[in-house]
């Protein structure tokens, strides 16, 4: 879900220094709004402009409410300049086959990160990255991933707009098969 207040999204108003005209122009019901999702991010905001978000404070959001879910720590994949996610994998959850418009530069957070490549969703042929890993998504590149029996967060660094394109045969499951000791 996405809330804007004047036209803007509420997190990048957090990250710009606040003067007391923005601080008046935000209505009570979106000021109670920031108080519970973005609490921390304000926190961790300094006024010299620089942002901290410490792993506890990473604001993740799943669109269903359960399953894979994203945390949008600077600035906005749909909008031209950079931006930095991060996405969390729980146990057994994966993506489906898929290409982005634009590069994307993937480093493992937390876990094994299980990656393929191609149009067909092939677990025999995941390649396990552990934390510290790094892979390189080719603007166009088809590829899959997720996550085996522990949960995974990947960081991700791109330059907007980006679009991700659904293609090739996925799992209707929706679950990676444990992987093999």
């Amino acid at each position: 879900m996405e809330f804007r207040v004047n036209g803007r999204r509420l997190f990048l108003i957090m990250r710009e220094r606040m003067d007391m005209r923005a601080i008046s122009n935000i209505s009570a019901g979106a000021a109670a709004l920031v108080c519970v999702f973005y609490a921390p991010v304000i926190v961790a905001q300094t006024t010299d402009g620089f942002l901290r978000i410490l792993p506890e404070q990473t604001p993740f959001k799943s669109p269903l409410g359960a399953g894979p879910s994203q945390a949008i720590l600077y600035g906005d994949p749909s909008k031209p300049g950079v931006y930095v996610v991060r996405n969390k994998f729980p146990p057994g959850a994966h993506s489906n086959p898929h290409f982005h418009s634009q590069d994307r530069h993937a480093t493992v957070i937390k876990g094994v990160w299980w990656t393929g490549v191609g149009e067909t969703l092939d677990f025999k042929t995941a390649a396990p990255l552990k934390a510290g890993s790094y892979m390189l998504h080719p603007a166009k590149g088809v590829h899959w991933d997720g996550a085996g029996d522990e949960e995974v967060i990947v960081q991700i660094i791109g330059v907007g707009p980006v679009e991700t394109t659904q293609v090739g045969q996925g799992d209707t499951q929706g679950n990676w098969p444990k992987p093999k000791q």
